[in-house]
């Protein structure tokens, strides 16, 4: 009777696995963007394992171009560059006119690691747009930025890590210019309260989401006139912080 009774006890214990295996195959079927062994797809809501998909596609750079190309958005490849040991890249890309981004940037020659262009693709689409029609009722036209490659190491000190700038995998973003004539800048408005801190806030957690490393004016003074977002794929794989 008890082998009898641990036979049906394995019995139900199989068919509970059988049940729940099939629970979580038909959610990563219709959510493949919360399950980390799907690949990346621009075209699906950002979910919990976006932001180390979007990573690594560090070690993808062929297929990055392509994902940017599928989901419509318009690039131009940047020449492999080289200063020294520590400084260039190889997968840089600059974003054309035209295609599924509405938002310029300024100045125009903004060229970041491919990976970096994807998050900024995915931070358009689902997190500043949206909120600048939350809170002002009109889109995002141009982000002004401070740039993406600079061959130097963190905070400019003459020694310790290198910058994720050192290979465009990094960007700095100073402030937003909307369709209705309004400009928004970290500088101005984070601590200003009102409406326009809460959108700098909204569009900075919204980017802890896709990209490894956010630093905001919470961080530091340094920081205190932009936001800081990389990929840090420079000895870091698996790191994310957000501030």
């Amino acid at each position: 009777m008890r082998r009898l009774l641990r036979i049906l006890q394995a019995i139900l214990l199989l068919g509970l696995l059988g049940f729940a295996s099939l629970l979580a195959y038909g959610y990563a079927k219709r959510h493949p963007e919360d399950v980390p062994w799907t690949r990346l797809d621009l075209s699906r809501p950002v979910g919990a394992f976006t932001g180390r998909k979007l990573a690594a596609l560090r070690d993808e750079p062929g297929r990055c171009g392509r994902l940017l190309g599928a989901a419509g958005i318009r690039f131009h490849a940047l020449p492999q560059r080289r200063a020294g040991a520590h400084c260039g890249y190889d997968d840089a890309v600059r974003f054309a006119a035209g295609g599924s981004l509405a938002i310029a940037w300024r100045p125009a020659d903004l060229g970041t690691s491919c990976g970096v262009a994807a998050g900024l693709a995915l931070w358009e689409w689902h997190v500043v747009q949206p909120a600048a029609l939350r809170h002002f009722g009109s889109r995002v036209a141009a982000i002004d930025h401070f740039g993406s490659y600079s061959c130097r190491r963190i905070a400019g000190r003459a020694d310790g890590a290198w910058s994720e700038h050192a290979t465009a995998n990094a960007v700095d973003v100073a402030g937003f210019r909307l369709d209705n004539g309004m400009r928004i800048t970290l500088v101005d408005d984070w601590s200003a309260g009102g409406r326009r801190a809460a959108f700098l806030r909204e569009v900075r957690d919204g980017a802890c989401g896709l990209f490894a490393t956010v630093i905001s004016p919470d961080y530091n003074r340094a920081h205190r006139d932009h936001f800081h977002l990389d990929q840090a794929s420079r000895g870091a794989r698996g790191w994310r912080g957000c501030w």
